[in-house]
């Protein structure tokens, strides 16, 4: 389970490993919950990707005014075909990338929780499975929104260490570059082959000070 990111700034990278442009409309740099952030879908009409701003945390089209109160900013693998805050916009193929710079985790392996940043091993973005739909705030306003997928990680060499003793361990799914236009185009059973934990040797963990805060920051 993933509770806080940090979305991906650069303008060039964007575009270069994304092929989208920086939208205009701004949004945050340390992602929590409702937080407006940035995902990439495919373009219904013109089959082109695009840049989205929307909600994290994903409203369905027929939610009622008790799931907005609900956590969904991730959706579980095993789950997600049948949950109800979730189920439309897997069987409707609503999959998108969500560039990201690092992700965090909370490691309970010492007296105290240490907040530990994790990034791709090579420097490269992340470019996360999730996918997005389109709801009704609590205003009752449309409103573009999307979640990440999970995975399993009871048996992951690395992120097995993360979260508390006794629950389940779980991780989000990092795409290689080669499969974005995949995962974007997939059908749900394609996409469920798809989910899958990437190897320990793609990750860097890094403990962060004890104490450190991050703020956010819109762009």
């Amino acid at each position: 389970m993933c509770s806080h990111y940090q979305t991906l700034k650069d303008a060039e990278k964007l575009l270069k490993r994304f092929g989208v442009a920086t939208p205009e409309r701004s949004y945050a740099y340390d992602m929590h919950k409702s937080y407006p952030g940035l995902f990439v879908r495919r373009n219904a009409a013109a089959r082109e990707r695009e840049a989205v701003v929307g909600r994290w945390g994903l409203i369905a089209a027929d939610a009622s005014p008790f799931a907005l109160t609900l956590d969904t900013f991730n959706a579980r693998d095993d789950r997600v075909a049948k949950a109800r805050n979730f189920r439309a916009a897997w069987r409707g193929g609503q999959f998108c990338l969500i560039p990201a710079d690092a992700i965090f985790e909370p490691d309970w392996r010492q007296k105290y929780q240490i907040a530990t940043r994790f990034t791709r091993a090579d420097g490269e973005p992340l470019g996360l499975a999730g996918m997005w739909s389109r709801g009704k705030d609590e205003n009752g306003e449309i409103v573009e929104t999307y979640t990440m997928l999970t995975v399993n990680a009871d048996n992951h060499p690395l992120f097995k260490h993360y979260h508390r003793r006794g629950e389940e361990k779980r991780m989000v799914v990092l795409l290689p570059d080669d499969a974005h236009d995949a995962w974007l185009d997939a059908d749900p059973d394609q996409a469920m082959r798809m989910l899958r934990g990437a190897p320990a040797e793609a990750w860097t963990a890094t403990p962060m000070p004890v104490g450190n805060a991050t703020n956010l920051s819109l762009f």
